[in-house]
């Protein structure tokens, strides 16, 4: 396979464009509130755009329709509860937490309890949330440029990406990335809509394609002479071919059921079938949803932004405005996963960078066997929506991890003196430092699923973050305490039990990573004689989740004479209207320029 002209061309001009972009807006970044929230200043249409650029991550572009591809129709309970936590979040979280004027999370918890211990603690779990997200990212990144450069080595991809973002966050900061992030998002939209609505045209739309999978259709050997019957003008007959699937392959009678491949492995490793494994689905399927709702209204990148609207009533405005922007999104990526399982099949047998992951980019080189080279320019429209993807979402990680560094670790504990030009200079020498630890760590996870690596991030956010945010916001009861007990157990829990699981996987691979893990590989026995322990470490915000906030109950009122004496001042600031003239701004130091 040679590289593609069109391919190139497009992902080129993507990077280019970025890269300037970033350099063009890092001129405008001048003081630390501009590095750290923006200055404050960023209207609502642009951080909407900003916010979806920067959430539509590799996992929402590539993983969830390879995840349909390979898993089938549980795999939709994704993109759902994706766009399901930003109604959460508008209704009880966005409008206090901007109200409260603090620049990060660590920020909150500190100001909250009076307690510079609990920002340690909290600064701990951006870093763990924050590298969990960069490895689908990173994975993301391998994987396109594995695509473009056939050849090229997945680790390769991953460090090219990875220094070209490094770059961009060191110069320019949050002001830096929100006018690309922007951008971005409008970018992803249309590479994502407009090769879905020439594929369909050319061989059948959604519902067509989906009666492939359920009147079991003849299959013939090869797909690519679909146009041909498409310009004979036979739809009918064309819809209803398809190239035989392989042995590893998902039936369609299971493809198509709502406990498919996903929600049902772990009983079936265990030789549990039929009526007897549905409890197991059902118990995979709620944690999942908690996890990836919940987990939306603690992820610490996407909180973030909500502190460069001007205040609360602007922050909410914005979620909504998100949650719009990225329900039209989220009705695509399915599609190519119903398309790929009917036209690129063979997808199945890859693995890692070669594998489902990649139907996105895939697909519409089909066309070229009929219309050249329409096929290679949709093909690298994708190719650019992949890079905005993962370049904005590791973007946004990277400022928010950077943050945590500079201005948490370095300008609130080592160094409570320093001028706002010391902690500019540690957020560039941060940036690089967190730049290359996600580089190492997106190496290892080739075999691993993007949108599942996503998911178990969400997992960790929703046991820590959340239940901090929501019960600090709205329980005037909550203590210090009783905050860092519940998130601490909750938050380490969850990362302990994503962590084993995803190692397990990474011992089950044929390649390197298998080997360099082969200490794990007992594990995979233990999962199939557990299948019940095996989904709650997978999927484990069921529990966490709960324990985390039974622990801040119970705690905080075991030490309920340690609640802040101010509490009843800082609830009228998260919840009264701004008109009342009660907003604070929590960092006041960082406004002056340098």
């Amino acid at each position: 396979m040679q590289i593609d002209f069109w391919i190139l061309a497009f992902s080129a001009v993507t990077v280019v464009v970025t890269i300037w972009m970033g350099f063009w807006a890092a001129k405008k970044a001048r003081t630390a509130s501009d590095f750290f929230v923006a200055g404050r200043s960023v209207s609502v249409g642009w951080n909407a755009s900003a916010i979806s650029g920067e959430y539509l991550s590799a996992a929402s572009f590539m993983g969830i329709a390879g995840m349909v591809m390979s898993s089938g129709y549980d795999a939709l309970w994704y993109p759902v509860c994706y766009a399901c936590g930003y109604l959460f979040l508008l209704l009880f979280i966005a409008g206090p937490l901007r109200r409260f004027g603090a620049y990060t999370i660590p920020d909150f918890a500190e100001g909250r309890f009076d307690s510079p211990l609990f920002r340690k603690i909290a600064v701990v779990f951006v870093l763990f949330i924050g590298f969990f997200y960069t490895m689908p990212q990173m994975k993301g990144a391998g994987t396109t440029l594995a695509y473009i450069f056939p050849g090229l080595p997945y680790w390769a991809g991953v460090v090219l990406v990875g220094a070209v973002i490094t770059l961009n966050v060191a110069l320019g900061g949050m002001k830096g990335i929100t006018l690309v992030q922007a951008f971005q998002y409008w970018m992803k939209m249309f590479a994502i809509s407009v090769p879905i609505f020439v594929l369909m045209a050319v061989y059948g739309h959604y519902g067509k394609q989906l009666e492939v999978n359920q009147s079991s259709p003849t299959v013939v050997p090869a797909v690519r002479a679909l146009p041909e019957v498409m310009a004979q003008g036979d739809t009918n007959s064309a819809v209803e071919l398809r190239k035989s699937l392989p042995e590893k392959a998902p039936a369609d009678s299971t493809w198509l059921s709502p406990f498919g491949p996903l929600t049902t492995k772990a009983a079936k490793a265990a030789g549990i079938t039929g009526d007897a494994a549905k409890p197991y689905s059902l118990l995979y399927t709620y944690s999942l949803i908690i996890a990836l709702i919940c987990g939306t209204a603690g992820l610490p990148h996407i909180l973030v932004r909500f502190y460069t609207n001007p205040d609360g009533v602007a922050a909410k405005r914005t979620t909504m405005w998100v949650m719009i922007l990225i329900g039209i999104f989220y009705v695509f990526p399915p599609v190519f996963g119903v398309l790929g399982r009917n036209l690129l099949p063979e997808l199945y047998t890859g693995v890692g960078a070669k594998g489902t992951d990649k139907i996105v980019l895939e697909l519409p080189r089909l066309l070229n066997e009929q219309y050249a080279p329409l096929g290679s320019i949709l093909s690298g429209i994708t190719c650019a929506g992949a890079f905005a993807a993962f370049m904005s979402t590791f973007s946004g990680l990277l400022v928010s991890m950077t943050g945590a560094l500079a201005h948490d670790v370095y300008g609130r504990m080592w160094k409570p003196k320093s001028t706002p030009e010391q902690r500019m200079r540690m957020f560039k020498v941060a940036s690089v430092l967190i730049g290359v630890v996600s580089i190492l760590l997106g190496s290892l996870v080739e075999p691993l699923e993007i949108n599942f690596m996503v998911g178990q991030a969400f997992a960790i956010a929703a046991a820590s973050y959340f239940p901090l945010l929501f019960m600090s916001v709205w329980w005037r009861g909550m203590t210090m305490k009783g905050a860092a007990v519940g998130m601490l157990t909750g938050g380490l829990c969850a990362l302990v039990a994503v962590t084993l699981t995803n190692l397990s996987n990474l011992a089950l691979d044929k390649g390197p990573m298998g080997r360099l893990f082969a200490g794990f590989a007992p594990l995979n026995d233990f999962w199939a004689q557990h299948p019940l322990l095996r989904i709650l470490c997978e999927q484990p915000a069921i529990w966490t989740v709960s324990l985390a906030i039974l622990l801040m109950l119970g705690v905080s009122r075991l030490t309920r004479r340690e609640v802040p004496g101010d509490v009843r001042k800082k609830m009228l600031v998260l919840h009264a209207p701004e008109t009342l003239g009660l907003k604070q701004e929590y960092i006041q130091e960082h406004s002056a320029p340098h």
